[in-house]
């Protein structure tokens, strides 16, 4: 079990139940001070963690002693969200990266032709035409978005943790603890991207939202607990989950 300790309002750790077993024993520390582990809704006394734990009698130090040795100690301060119009630059250098395939595919699935066939129809029926070109390109449209959902996916799920606009603009994809996240989580969120494909009343709504949240988020990222973070994958520190301790996961000893 992986053990936090709580002292004068920082973090340490986590520690081994062993370790804070011996430091309880022999007085390194006191049971009075603040215990978490995973599974807990809010902080203890550590003498309450371990109630078999005491030290002898006598062997208290009269001062308090100093903190666990400081291997482990995780940085608690908040990340920096990436914010709206770095992540709307993000997603037009991803859109002009696709534009290349998607252009190459629609050609060769008779994009061409459809839109000769558009022209011609537009002089005598303009309603017609624009219905049975909707009709038509529903199998182009269909190939490209499955395209992009693999792009993003991919991407985002990889060692890079971003696409390469996002990568070009300095921003990663993570999940709530900043760690990479899983090929599963990746999918998830982009499906949820897609229904934005189809939302025709209200364009781009599912990204505005990262404009008014508290952490940026958008509603993809709100709905597959993922955030969007500053800085490169390659460049940002090995995250360590730190523990939810009350609201905003903040601790205060």
């Amino acid at each position: 079990m992986q053990v936090w300790i709580g002292r004068n309002g920082e973090r340490f750790g986590p520690y081994r139940d062993e370790e804070i077993r011996q430091w309880l024993r022999d007085g390194t520390c006191r049971p009075d001070e603040l215990g978490w582990h995973e599974g807990m809704t809010d902080w203890r006394p550590l003498g309450e963690l371990f109630p078999d734990d005491r030290p002898a009698a006598g062997s208290v130090p009269p001062v308090p002693p100093p903190p666990p040795p400081f291997m482990g100690i995780t940085d608690v301060a908040e990340p920096e969200y990436a914010g709206f119009w770095l992540r709307f630059g993000a997603w037009v250098i991803d859109y002009l990266i696709l534009m290349v395939p998607f252009t190459i595919i629609s050609l060769s699935m008779g994009l061409g032709a459809v839109m000769n066939t558009l022209l011609k129809q537009m002089e005598t029926d303009r309603t017609a035409a624009i219905t049975a070109y909707a009709d038509a390109v529903q199998p182009i449209t269909f190939v490209l978005l499955v395209l992009g959902f693999i792009y993003y996916a991919f991407f985002e799920s990889s060692k890079w943790q971003a696409t390469p606009g996002k990568m070009a603009v300095g921003i990663r994809v993570t999940d709530v603890d900043g760690a990479r996240i899983s090929v599963g989580r990746a999918a998830g969120r982009n499906a949820i991207r897609l229904i934005n494909a189809f939302t025709f009343v209200i364009p781009m709504v599912f990204y505005i939202v990262a404009a008014f949240t508290q952490r940026k988020q958008g509603v993809h990222d709100l709905l597959a607990s993922t955030y969007v973070l500053m800085g490169r994958a390659d460049t940002a520190p090995v995250a360590t989950p730190a523990p939810r301790s009350g609201p905003g996961g903040s601790f205060d000893a």
